[in-house]
């Protein structure tokens, strides 16, 4: 399907890299994941790891196809996403609990945390734009790369609520919550305003 002896790239592939692990931003989700393993009791790392890669690649290469096919464009989902993460921040900063549903480990593991946290509408929006600038090879190694790390950090999950403690992670979840507030704030106005 790709070219891979003219199309790889190792620049393009740290670039790629570089802003997929920005956008992803596991290590600043450590707060989100310790909640989310919090209310489900446990979290599959390979489960959630390997549902976001198919996310990712699937919408590396199908991506524009799926959301013209349903007639939404990529800024509708970008402001569905910054919704989702607007709600998860308000449950961090306040204390409170907005999404009531019973959720296992396994289920969990793909919804919210594979799919909005790691592979969500920033991660998706940003692979349209590389798209646009690098080979597409290049970014499906930068995907796998990033998947690792994330694969990493969720298997890290015990040992990371260990050394922060309960007040470490309290704390954690405030300042986060405040950052991914901001976060979503900013998805939000720069893709609203192509709506109109």
């Amino acid at each position: 399907m790709f070219d891979f002896f003219t199309s790889f790239n190792t620049a393009e592939i740290f670039k790629a890299g570089m802003v997929l692990f920005a956008v992803i931003d596991i290590i600043g989700s450590i707060p989100i994941i310790l909640k989310i393993k919090e209310q489900a009791g446990e979290i599959h790392a390979l489960h959630a790891s390997l549902v976001s890669l198919a996310i990712l690649i699937g919408f590396l290469i199908l991506g524009e196809s799926i959301l013209s096919l349903f007639g939404v464009n990529v800024e509708a989902f970008a402001v569905a996403g910054s919704l989702i993460l607007f709600a998860m921040s308000l449950e961090m900063i306040l204390g409170v609990r907005l999404f009531r549903d019973n959720t296992t480990g396994k289920t969990a593991s793909i919804v919210p945390l594979a799919f909005p946290i790691i592979a969500g509408a920033g991660s998706m929006t940003t692979i349209i734009s590389l798209r646009a600038e690098f080979a597409a090879i290049n970014i499906v190694i930068a995907i796998i790369i990033n998947i690792m790390l994330v694969y990493i950090v969720l298997k890290l999950t015990k040992r990371i609520e260990l050394i922060l403690g309960d007040g470490g992670i309290a704390i954690l979840k405030k300042v986060f919550g405040i950052i991914l507030l901001a976060i979503a704030v900013k998805l939000f106005t720069a893709n609203v305003q192509e709506l109109f």
